[in-house]
């Protein structure tokens, strides 16, 4: 499945290079229109990120994540610091599909594992975004990337197994926003793993080959945020290509 992004902050659409507020490139401010577009072209989930959100958890976008949820009809999957069971609330109460969790996940596991218990674990996507080191291991970064948590990828999963974790937005940030080409080695490692989870791979999806690589990785799905904004290929190009692999 092809999942088209939009980062959002203040209303307007952007893409930070490497998680850095100060790199910001803006592309307008009508992210209803392009998910629409993107709709109409044949998404079946959308993703947002909520970046003055994530800084901000008071300055929280719900008012225009409101807006666009009703302004389309395909699933939308929600993230962007999310720290507390309000900020989850806020989010499905404004329609959201799914919400996505990061740091919060590794610094608090314990109430995070009991929002799964409560909301249950199709509405709960874990965002684990990993940087790999020379020996291969797979570490989780947190707090916007500033700072490595010392568990690997397979710890945190294996950490959220018995709570049902079911959907995991995996991101190498080598690769995030550099439109170079995604981690498949990385994906095809744990999707063999955990068959049971479906996996959304993200980052560095730069052309439709980037695509077609992915699909027979085992991920359920990819994340395609700036590609699609520079007009490197469309939705439709993307999903075609996704289906014929």
């Amino acid at each position: 499945m092809i999942i088209p992004a939009l980062d959002l902050i203040d209303g307007t659409v952007v893409r930070l290079h490497q998680g850095d507020y100060q790199q910001k490139r803006d592309y307008g401010n009508d992210p209803l229109l392009r998910l629409q577009d993107y709709e109409k072209q044949g998404a079946k989930l959308l993703h947002l990120v909520d970046l003055t959100g994530a800084k901000d958890p008071s300055a929280r976008q719900i008012s225009l994540i409101k807006k666009l949820i009703n302004g389309v009809n395909v699933p939308v999957q929600i993230g962007g610091g999310i720290r507390n069971e309000a900020d989850v609330n806020a989010l499905l109460s404004a329609g959201a599909a799914r919400v996505v969790i990061g740091s919060t996940a590794i610094k608090q596991p314990e109430l995070v594992k009991q929002w799964f218990t409560k909301y249950g674990a199709e509405v709960l996507v874990l965002a684990l975004d990993v940087r790999i080191d020379a020996n291969g291991n797979k570490y989780v970064a947190i707090h916007g990337w500033q700072e490595d948590s010392k568990q690997t990828l397979e710890q945190v999963i294996e950490d959220y197994l018995p709570y049902g974790l079911k959907h995991v937005l995996c991101t190498d940030i080598s690769k995030d926003g550099t439109l170079s080409g995604s981690n498949v080695k990385l994906y095809q490692e744990i999707s063999r793993k955990y068959p049971q989870i479906a996996f959304q791979a993200s980052g560095g999806i730069g052309q439709l080959d980037d695509v077609k690589v992915l699909e027979k990785s085992g991920v359920a799905g990819v994340i395609v945020g700036r590609a699609l904004l520079e007009g490197k290929f469309t939705v439709q190009e993307a999903i075609s290509c996704w289906q014929r692999g």
